[in-house]
């Protein structure tokens, strides 16, 4: 477990204070003037307070009522980056939050707080000087298994973050599973790689025809939790574009701009591998298995190029219209090995499409599929629950005459409208078996517009946001209760 959160009260060496409350009278470690002083500040609409005691510090945070409670608990979110701001420019240490109101808005506060503190100093010379004080964050009012479960949503949340924040010069695709093996074998998920020769043999052509302008080898990475008290027999199963940069291949991608951050085109996978993290830190009881095929996208002297025809591992044939619609041809490959396990659902995750960005700007997640609607309105609520929000779109089967070819089965472009929505089509194919058309559970989740902000975004953060990770930990922890 990696342990951001404690119930020990006892290291709260500067003494700083949190409190989160409904009725100001009933706090009972506030003197009658610092009372009288926040009854004043709440007057003037004022809901969170600090209390400067010299020796430490107080805040209080007055709840925001909302006749829907999701968004109490995100306003609470939101209150917690703006304190935690305030206590690492007072240079405090430590800090305890507590509140006797409803757990769930403690855990709301104290998840933004925790990822408020969040920082990547890792290429910083200076990075001593950079880093935040604040260390040490205990929790007053959570239970046991909330305060594990808060933990685990909060560090693997940073886990994706720090995924999505490292540069090609370091996270190569060889890179990236070797670090996911060492996660792996820390936090107690299994974790087996394939290398090219492999993905070779079971011809994943997707994947090696994405990586053939690449001077570095592809990966295909299963990521495994499967306890002994597993509530399924079937295992979901969670599928991650892992395009660890994208310039777009020979398609070179044409904007300003447009590929200063593409080290994030990762980002679906990380939210993967921090999703399983989660579950394994909170022991969950509920078999999970993440798929990754990961490689760069380069214009290499032997890159794939538009025109070329790909044999897929399910032995479908794609025409290549574009090479920077790479990434579904390395989760076709994916989707179609994710067969091989009879998957109760399955649900990928990428930074798939500026479609998707251009419809719903950062503001929430694309979803779509052929899932039941139960299982449609459970990630549903889980995303409103934890604020990362879905936005479902049609699956209707007519967006599939867009992927007609002239040459081949499908191509892996469709036209100029609706294009999240054929790229989720394009996948659809290969979760289907070729000859019967059946195919199992399966929901698209395009995650382009939330996965990386240019500028810091309240307790988002700035580049890599780990968007996926608690949403989905949600609705993991929801179906396995």
């Amino acid at each position: 477990m990696r342990e951001i959160f404690s119930g020990i009260v006892a290291s709260n060496s500067d003494n700083n204070q949190i409190i989160i409350c409904n009725n100001i009278n009933e706090i009972v470690d506030l003197s009658a003037k610092e009372i009288e002083f926040i009854k004043g500040q709440i007057e003037n609409k004022n809901n969170s307070i600090h209390i400067n005691r010299l020796d430490s510090h107080v805040f209080v945070y007055q709840i925001e009522e909302d006749a829907d409670f999701n968004k109490v608990l995100e306003k609470a979110r939101l209150a917690s980056h703006g304190i935690c701001k305030k206590l690492n420019g007072l240079k405090q240490t430590s800090v305890i939050i507590k509140s006797n109101e409803r757990s769930e808005i403690l855990y709301a506060f104290a998840e933004g707080f925790g990822l408020s503190n969040y920082q990547f100093l890792k290429y910083f010379s200076d990075a001593d000087k950079r880093k935040n004080t604040i260390s040490t964050i205990n929790i007053e009012g959570l239970s046991e298994i909330e305060l594990t479960q808060l933990n685990a949503a909060v560090s693997s949340t940073c886990i994706a973050r720090d995924f999505v924040n490292e540069p090609l010069s370091y996270l190569t695709a060889e890179q990236y599973a070797h670090d996911m093996m060492d996660l792996g074998e820390e936090l107690g998920f299994k974790v087996e790689v394939f290398n090219k020769s492999k993905i070779q043999s079971l011809k994943m052509g997707g994947l090696l025809a994405v990586n053939l302008g690449s001077v570095n080898p592809p990966t295909f990475s299963i990521l495994e939790w499967n306890p002994e008290n597993a509530k399924n027999e079937k295992p979901y199963v969670l599928v991650g574009k892992g395009v660890v940069y994208d310039t777009g291949g020979v398609s070179l991608k044409p904007t300003a701009n447009s590929m200063d951050y593409m080290k994030c085109d990762m980002g679906g996978s990380a939210s993967v591998v921090g999703t399983i993290a989660a579950i394994a830190q909170a022991k969950l009881p509920i078999k999970v298995i993440g798929l990754i095929p990961a490689t760069d996208n380069r214009p290499g002297g032997n890159a794939y190029v538009p025109g070329d025809v790909i044999n897929m591992h399910n032995g479908m044939t794609v025409e290549v219209l574009n090479t920077d619609a790479e990434g579904r041809m390395i989760l076709a490959d994916a989707l179609s090995y994710a067969r091989n396990y009879d998957p109760e659902l399955v649900m990928d995750l990428a930074t798939l499409t500026g479609a998707a960005a251009r419809a719903i700007g950062d503001q929430a997640m694309i979803s779509m599929g052929n899932a039941s609607q139960d299982i449609h309105d459970e990630l549903i609520k889980a995303g409103a629950k934890t604020y990362e929000r879905f936005a479902p779109f049609p699956f209707w089967d007519e967006y599939k005459d867009q992927l007609k070819s002239r040459v081949a089965d499908i191509k892996n472009l469709g036209g100029a409208e609706a294009g999240m929505i054929t790229a989720g089509k394009f996948l659809e194919y290969f979760t289907q078996d070729t000859t019967t058309k059946e195919g199992y559970p399966y929901i698209h989740i395009d995650i382009a517009g939330p996965a990386f902000n240019h500028t810091e975004k309240n307790y988002r953060g700035i580049e890599g946001t780990g968007v996926g990770v608690r949403s989905l930990f949600e609705f993991f922890k929801t179906i396995s209760a």
